[in-house]
């Protein structure tokens, strides 16, 4: 009897011990799978062109070099920018942050509807913005050309804010609703009490309470607009108004496709995205999981 109850938990020890090593395994291939093309991209980016063509392929830069990057900003006197980097830089900002803070402003007071008011159908107004947000993409092309074309927005900046403040709806919407359900409402009705308005009482209590979600849903909204491709490649079409993510793709000539500068404006493009993800990223997972759960 004794020793088969030294047995139990040695056998429970080695399977929990097999278990983590699976779970470290599987973490492992994730990692690569996620980290391998970044730093090959990378790589590529610091090498100079005439040594992507060697063979065999060395995967490690033998003269490492900024020259691809120092073309692309337009920093190198000898050899001029071959694309308008910076115009498309400038675009992508004000395209990516106008969207997400329509997004944000409208979805919050949507969310502050379906969570505070007592109206009829919130189950329904819930499942339309689920469903809503379950379109695929690839069908909204041909209206969305058309409705742009008809109001005379294409190749304008409002071509792509109105359609990617649509698309962010639902997901800051969801998330929105989660954070003001977690607010007790006594606290609105305490300002309302002493003279506040429900807009006031709404800005001035609510909003800085669920600082957390609106600042995770301003991030995901950006992150959304800035990598965006599709509606960008469709309804701009004038190169000095493309978004940074179709104008790298114009890099490529018609006889050539110059990998190693293609490859130092794809890691310029990912700065912004980079930093605003490893600068906020607790606010982020905190405002994803706490949203996430009712108080």
């Amino acid at each position: 009897m004794t020793v088969a109850t030294q047995a139990l938990p040695q056998g429970r020890s080695q399977a929990q011990r097999r278990a983590r090593a699976w779970i470290w395994l599987a973490a492992l291939i994730v990692v690569i799978n996620g980290l391998f093309p970044l730093l090959w991209m990378v790589l590529t980016s610091l090498k100079p062109e005439g040594e992507l063509s060697r063979l065999p392929i060395t995967y490690l830069p033998n003269h490492a070099t900024l020259q691809n990057y120092a073309t692309v900003l337009g920093f190198d006197a000898t050899n001029p920018a071959p694309k308008p980097f910076w115009r498309w830089f400038t675009n992508s900002v004000i395209i990516s942050l106008s969207s997400a803070f329509l997004s944000v402003l409208i979805s919050s007071l949507v969310a502050y509807v379906v969570a505070r008011l007592n109206i009829k159908g919130k189950g329904i107004i819930m499942g339309t913005v689920a469903a809503i947000s379950m379109f695929p993409l690839i069908t909204l092309i041909v209206p969305l050309f058309q409705t742009m074309r008809a109001a005379g927005l294409l190749n304008t900046y409002f071509a792509l804010i109105i359609p990617y403040t649509v698309l962010s709806l639902p997901v800051c919407t969801l998330m929105m609703v989660g954070f003001f359900q977690q607010i007790p409402q006594d606290l609105e009705n305490a300002a309302m009490v002493d003279g506040c308005t429900r807009f006031q009482a709404l800005f001035k209590v609510v909003f800085p309470l669920a600082a957390p979600g609106v600042f995770t849903a301003l991030i995901l909204a950006f992150v959304n607009a800035w990598e965006e491709f599709l509606l960008a490649l469709t309804l701009i079409q004038r190169e000095d108004m493309r978004t940074l993510a179709v104008g790298i793709t114009l890099y490529q000539g018609e006889f050539s496709f110059p990998w190693a500068l293609i490859s130092a404006a794809l890691v310029l493009a990912m700065v912004p995205v980079a930093v605003v993800v490893v600068a906020f990223q607790e606010r982020v997972v905190g405002g994803l999981t706490s949203g996430g759960v009712k108080g």
